[in-house]
């Protein structure tokens, strides 16, 4: 069963969290200097949490925040083009009450469904280190420790999938090797792959909204299977 008020809680331990220097002088160096866009708002600047329904069947796992969406809004893939993209599939999916995501209070509510990422802090370059990726797998187990277990696991991007491995509660034992190679529709016991909703892949059509469409579909399909 899931416990919303240790997840409140966790969320406070994550959103205070400086254990990787490089992230936190990076995501405070953007929160101060902004992008021009948004020069009249105030950043978030902190790691992001998880968040979405703690009884989800659908793990959704990104890479990190970015730097002028999660960490601008306090909220993973919300308020940047590749949230517009996933939010959008997911209320095609029934996984969201609303195709949009602007701020953390603008409404949106996750069934069935919880978003969370890899990384907690907006990266430079959006590429987290080795080890920043294992600072934060803790945050993630936590997170497992207080939702219901999810049945599949929506990996979104290589980094996600190789992050899912590590993580013995998802990829239910330890790192598999050889490793399965992720790919877009890769399956690997409850993992599911998909390809990034950045802009480099929706803008040049590797993912396009129908590819998100079929593997939200199959991870629906996944997560409606009966045990054994």
């Amino acid at each position: 069963m899931s416990d919303p008020t240790a997840l409140a809680a966790l969320e406070a331990e994550v959103t205070s969290c400086r254990a990787c220097p490089r992230l936190v002088e990076w995501r405070e160096r953007v929160a101060r200097e902004k992008r021009a866009s948004h020069r009249h708002e105030e950043y978030w600047g902190r790691p992001t949490p998880g968040f979405g329904d703690p009884a989800a069947r659908v793990l959704v796992l990104g890479l990190a925040p970015a730097a002028h969406g999660g960490n601008r809004t306090g909220r993973i893939f919300t308020g940047d083009r590749s949230g517009d993209f996933l939010f959008a599939g997911l209320h095609r999916a029934g996984f969201a009450n609303q195709p949009t995501s602007v701020h953390r209070d603008d409404g949106l509510e996750l069934r069935d469904c919880f978003i969370t990422a890899a990384v907690r802090c907006a990266p430079p370059a959006n590429r987290p280190l080795p080890e920043e990726r294992e600072r934060c797998a803790g945050w993630l187990e936590r997170e497992l420790d207080l939702i219901a277990t999810p049945r599949v696991v929506l990996c979104l991007g290589a980094f996600a999938w190789e992050a899912a491995l590590r993580i013995p509660a998802l990829a239910d034992g330890p790192p598999p090797r050889p490793r399965p190679r992720f790919g877009h529709g890769a399956e690997f016991r409850r993992l599911l792959g998909c390809f990034h909703p950045s802009q480099q892949n929706t803008f040049t059509g590797k993912l396009t909204p129908s590819m998100l469409d079929a593997a939200l579909a199959r991870a629906r399909e996944r997560a409606e299977e009966p045990f054994g």
